[in-house]
Formats: C-alpha cells, structure tokens, sequence
C-alpha cells in the first residue's frame, strides 16, 4: 500500500513538517506499506517556508528587523534557475513572534520583510514569491515600500523615520527614488478580503492586531489619505481587488510600484511541489488541518487534496478537530478530542491526540 501523508498545519499546535512526520511514523508500521510525505499549505502563514523545504531551495539567511524594530534573522529560499526568491511576510513581520503589548498598528511596520526582499533582489532575485500569513502588521506594504526606495516625508518634507508611533498618519507626500529596484511580485493569500470597506483590512484584521474599537475608523481615515498619496504617484487605475486586505494591504501598496500578481488556495503550491504526481503515486492520501469546517472547500489545502485524490480514484483521509468532517466526502475521518489551551501542555497533548487516533486506526484496520 502506498500512501502520501500530506497535512496542512493544525494551526496553533502542530506545523505541518512536523504532523507529516509524526504521522510517518505510525504508517511505517503498517506492513508492507510505502509512503511520500509532502505538507501542504494554502498561502496562509508558513507557505513559502514549506515551499523552501519542498523544493530543496538554498535558505539566504539576512539579519533584519521584527514589525516594531527589533533585531531578527530573517531568511529567503532561493531558486537559481527561476530566479526567484521565496519568503514569508511572518518571519520577519510576523504577529506571531511579537508579545501582546507590541501589537499596535500605529507603529508595527513591514521595513524588516523589505530589508529580506532588497537582499533577494541584490541575490539576484527578478521575481519574489510572498507569502501573506501571520502579519503583524496593517501598513498597505508602505515599510517594505521604503527598504526598497520609496521615501515617506512628512508635512515639512523631512523624510519620516521607521517605527516611529503614526508613521502613516504623519505621511503628508511620497517620493520615488531612481534606483528602486525592477522585480515582479507574486503573493501567496488565503483571504479574499478587499483592503477598504467594513469586510477590509482594517476592521476585520485590525482588532487581531491590536487596533481597539474606537482606533478603526481614524485609522482606515489616515490609510485612506494614504491611498490617495499612492494614487497619484502611481497615475494609474485601480480597483480594490480580493486580496488587498491580506497582510495589511501589502499587495495592495507594492502593485502601485512593481508588476504583481495573487495567488490564492492551494493550486499555486500543489503546481510548484509536483503534487498531482504524488497522488497519482499513492493509493491513500492522508491529510489534516486544526479544524475542517465551511470554509475549508473554499480553496484550503485539505479540500483541495481531497478534489485531486477523486478525481484519480484514491482514497483520502482526513484528520481534524471538531465534527465538519462528517458530511464531507474523506473516505475515513479521525476526529481529534478537543484541547484546553489554557493548558501549558497543549501542543504536546496535540500531538498525543494526533498518535493515539493513528493507532486506533491501524488497530481496527480502517486504514488498511
């Protein structure tokens, strides 16, 4: 029996190389079975990371700065014959490695992924494939903007310094220097929101990083003032796409500058690791995320295997928590108990769960 064992993350527990992992080593238990792992993603945080890892591409680690200022080592994954660089907006500028009390739009900038991105383009780099999870950051790219030559002035025309507290309420013109690099941008996306409007940025993200109730509509108001700067700088027409209220706005702000496109779901990923291939491989596909529900046939990675493992005659099994696997159409789904997170030990009790449902599954003989 051949199986790819092919998890999305169980987000908050369990990354995905690590789920592909645990599960490998139950199913190289079961005899006479082979096996391919290949984590999945879908353009939310972690994407390129996986992408780096999948490929084999060199990872280009650069020294650079978290979302509010603070030394990290960031890194991009490097293909020479595409010459393209892969990286994650959350690896410098990510939600996920500030503490509560740094999360304040008002400060939190992309500079530090712009920093990654200007040493990719001096690498050699012509395209740069972003992935737009786990931002911490509402600032419509303007930080990566300036790493890579745009200047942020303020209403006496003295260039604005990064970090500084209502960087984007103090913006009052916007200059563009000679020697912007050329590069195209592609942004891995997981969200369909616009950047504008009560479904945006702002309001539905906004609160996740850190705006209060009452900072929503004096923010949107100096990001609006903002827009209208980029605009004219830009002198072309625009329209709010699906997407632009990913990570802030990032690929709304950078499309003003650079030829870009979005990808969203999981297609653009299964197309850059050969997936197809690797179904038409198997005879079971084992996969999983955190919680399968409603949104998940909406372009997420589980549903997407699932489509592909159908439409070649495979069997497919699904693991998740919660009961929105039921109705879907999985072959065998393995439902975990629920976790207390307020339980310092949750994450090992994940992968606990994780374990233990493999092994009844083994056991019983409904994974064959």
């Amino acid at each position: 029996m051949q199986y790819l064992i092919a998890p999305n993350a169980f987000k908050g527990t369990i990354p995905a190389w690590e789920a592909a992992r645990l599960i490998a080593s139950k199913i190289k238990n079961i005899p006479e079975a082979e096996y391919l792992i290949q984590p999945i993603a879908d353009g939310g945080d972690g994407t390129c990371d996986l992408l780096i890892e999948s490929m084999g591409l060199e990872k280009v680690p650069v020294r650079t700065l978290n979302a509010v200022g603070q030394s990290v080592l960031g890194y991009f994954g490097w293909d020479p014959d595409s010459r393209k660089a892969f990286l994650d907006i959350s690896t410098a500028s990510g939600i996920g490695i500030l503490d509560k009390s740094q999360r304040d739009p008002f400060l939190t900038s992309t500079f530090g992924t712009g920093l990654v991105i200007r040493k990719a383009i001096e690498y050699g780099a012509q395209e740069i494939v972003l992935g737009l999870g786990g931002s911490a950051t509402v600032d419509m790219g303007l930080g990566i903007l300036a790493a890579l030559g745009v200047i942020f002035l303020d209403q006496n025309g003295r260039e604005l310094p990064m970090f500084s507290p209502g960087y984007i309420g103090k913006i009052h013109h916007i200059q563009r220097s000679p020697q912007m690099p050329k590069a195209s941008f592609t942004f891995l996306c997981d969200v369909r929101n616009t950047f504008f409007g009560p479904n945006g940025a702002v309001y539905v993200f906004g609160p996740q990083k850190g705006l209060s109730q009452d900072q929503l509509p004096v923010f949107q108001e100096s990001c609006s003032r903002v827009f209208e700067l980029l605009l004219d700088k830009s002198k072309r027409g625009w329209i709010d796409q699906a997407g632009y209220g990913a990570a802030g706005g990032v690929a709304m702000g950078l499309q003003f500058f650079f030829p870009s496109v979005i990808k969203f779901g999981a297609g653009h990923f299964f197309e850059l690791v050969n997936l197809e291939e690797k179904v038409r491989w198997s005879d079971w596909i084992i996969t999983g995320e955190g919680q399968y529900d409603t949104q998940s046939d909406q372009g997420k990675a589980s549903f997407e295997i699932l489509r592909r493992a159908k439409a070649y005659g495979k069997k497919a099994a699904l693991i998740t928590s919660g009961q929105g696997g039921r109705d879907s159409a999985f072959d065998l789904v393995l439902e975990l108990p629920d976790l207390d997170f307020k339980d310092p030990r949750f994450r090992e009790m994940a992968r606990e769960n994780l374990l233990k449902s493999l092994d009844e599954a083994i056991v019983q003989r409904r994974l064959p």
